[in-house]
């Protein structure tokens, strides 16, 4: 097999895995308030139900970290998909509130190694193919975002179980994921790796900014995915069919921004693209917390999705640039930002909302998003475009490819 066709499966592959991880992640949370009925789970009890899974998934990715080094990201996302798919039947299998903590506990375990060693794969493959291509990855989570949230929808509108809803995904998806999961392009077993280093002294330091850049990106997400459709149906006034539809909206938005994403990275510089994005985001916040009605919400959600999917691939590639001998390191640790967010978002939008309202609880993440103009300079200026310039020959790439040493 020549190494050009080995990148390009690897690609495929791995792009199939964001896609999964999409559809999973999507049924799960626009499913909330079904969650919530069947297990009887009170308003005042759902926030930490919300916050234990990025609590977990953070420790995962730490520790994701250290059994990279041993085994590989591949071998780690090959095992960890098939678990979160599982642990997300299991969430809609349970008849007591302890069987929904102990699935939602082990979808928060399983999807924090998941999320950490695809974003190290990708990162890699990135740098192997001397162009932008992280972009395109999310968008295979965004399409399978669409996918997951169509489902939902259906599943409401039929008026099926948690378990009825979940069980096609989990038997379709789980198979090819395994399947897809022998393409992985990692080059541990094979003698070539290069050992990780650490960030070195102060690294964590220069990684800081875009830590933070993160962290205010998933608070912005975590009000979309775990409080749109509450927002939609208790504030706007919408049906529960409607409630499930501004995920699936912003999934299609985030879906069209980041298919054409890596071009605007390619000609203007990340630098641009995120700035961009960010005022977009932030417009999107506004218009949501004024909607007079669920149509104009939908509106604000459209937006929240054309600024918000740029941030989050961009910043895990520029933690790639900024530490190319210790990419897994990096990555593992950004990646821990993305459950500080999560963590953050919902209850800090949930307590606002009770204590005061849910439209002014909507400003709280648009003027935190807003923090990532301060920090867009940390993204890189000419080298984070990856432009005809930064493209090599095929011979040369695959020193490139594998654990993230050296390699990003």
């Amino acid at each position: 097999m020549t190494e050009d066709v080995r990148l390009r499966r690897g690609r495929g592959s791995l792009g199939f895995s964001f896609f999964v991880q999409g559809v999973t992640f999507a049924l799960l949370v626009t499913r909330i308030p079904a969650i919530q009925d069947r297990y009887g789970i009170s308003d005042g009890l759902l926030p930490a139900f919300l916050a234990a899974v990025p609590i977990l998934a953070g420790v995962s990715s730490v520790a994701t970290e250290h059994l990279v080094k041993r085994v590989g990201p591949a071998t780690v996302l090959r095992w960890a998909q098939p678990l979160v798919l599982l642990a997300l039947l299991g969430v809609g299998a349970g008849s007591q509130m302890w069987h929904a903590a102990v699935a939602l506990g082990a979808f928060g375990l399983s999807v924090g190694a998941l999320d950490a060693s695809m974003n190290m794969l990708g990162v890699s493959l990135q740098r192997a193919y001397g162009r932008s291509i992280m972009l395109g990855f999310h968008a295979a989570y965004s399409l399978g975002g669409i996918v997951g949230a169509s489902a939902a929808w259906a599943g409401a509108h039929w008026h099926l179980s948690l378990f009825t809803s979940y069980l096609p995904a989990v038997v379709l998806l789980l198979p090819l994921a395994f399947y897809g999961s022998r393409f992985y392009v990692d080059q541990k077993g094979r003698g070539t790796e290069v050992p990780e280093k650490g960030l070195g002294a102060g690294g964590f330091r220069l990684l800081l900014p875009l830590c933070l850049v993160m962290a205010c990106a998933y608070i912005g997400d975590s009000t979309v995915s775990n409080w749109s459709a509450k927002y939609l149906q208790d504030v706007l006034g919408s049906s529960e069919q409607l409630a499930t539809v501004p995920y699936n909206v912003y999934m299609v938005t985030t879906l069209i921004g980041r298919a054409v994403g890596d071009l605007g990275v390619r000609r203007f510089g990340a630098v641009a693209v995120v700035r961009i994005g960010t005022v977009v985001a932030a417009g999107g916040f506004a218009v949501v917390a004024a909607a007079p009605g669920a149509w104009t919400g939908m509106l604000g959600f459209t937006l929240l999705g054309i600024g918000l999917c740029v941030i989050v691939p961009q910043t895990f590639a520029a933690a790639g640039r900024l530490f190319p001998g210790a990419s897994d390191t990096a990555i593992a640790r950004l990646n821990i930002f993305n459950y500080v967010g999560f963590l953050i978002g919902s209850p800090l939008v949930g307590g606002i909302g009770d204590a005061w309202s849910y439209r002014g609880a909507m400003l709280v993440p648009m003027v935190l998003v807003l923090v990532t103009l301060f920090h867009a300079r940390s993204f890189g200026a000419e080298s984070a475009r990856y432009g005809v310039g930064h493209e090599r020959r095929a011979e040369d790439r695959a020193v490139d490819v594998g654990r993230g040493g050296n390699g990003v």
